[in-house]
């Protein structure tokens, strides 16, 4: 259950969002659009926004530049989460994760189920931590990410959230680092 303690700070995050397709443009990105308008509506920052092709490499090759890029503390992707030949996004998330957020996908399948039942298997939603930043790969479909946001990432990225959150371990993400924080 969610916890908001309202007697701590809220903290908040850059978040960059992602659309895979290759279909989608800026002017149809429902799910682009659905994920922004909420993150802004929970107080964080959009640090960024991209639309890519189905394309392995040049989705690893984004998500690098945005792990690198020390304004943004989360990425969160939309699309080509699927078994179909197209769907890459968890193949270029492997490329570059350091540790994988495992609950995050089975909690995302999990609350999917109660709404699709069944056909919730056929996604491969998944999280992870690299270079201290987090990201999430969320299906595509626009219910998919009010699901993954308004049931999940909302409260792991609201630093009032107890009994515990994502945000109040940033500073420990790069502990592993020599000069990392510690």
């Amino acid at each position: 259950m969610a916890r908001i303690d309202e007697t701590r700070p809220f903290i908040p995050v850059s978040i960059a969002v992602l659309t895979v397709s290759d279909t989608r443009t800026a002017a149809n990105d429902t799910s682009g659009d659905a994920l922004a308008e909420r993150i802004g509506r929970a107080g964080h920052r959009l640090a960024a926004r991209a639309i890519e092709k189905d394309d392995a490499g040049a989705i690893e090759a984004l998500l690098r530049h945005w792990i690198a890029d020390p304004e943004i503390d989360v990425v969160i992707t939309t699309g080509g989460t699927g078994i179909t030949g197209r769907d890459v996004t968890p193949e270029a998330f492997d490329r570059v994760l350091e540790k994988r957020i495992e609950g995050f996908g089975e909690l995302f399948r999990m609350l999917s189920y109660q709404k699709i039942g069944t056909s919730t298997m056929q996604s491969r939603a998944i999280g992870g931590v690299a270079g201290g930043t987090y990201l999430f790969a969320l299906p595509g479909s626009t219910g998919a990410v009010k699901d993954g946001w308004d049931d999940i990432l909302v409260f792991q990225l609201d630093s009032r959230h107890g009994p515990c959150n994502l945000v109040e371990l940033m500073p420990r993400l790069q502990e592993h680092v020599k000069g990392g924080a510690g």
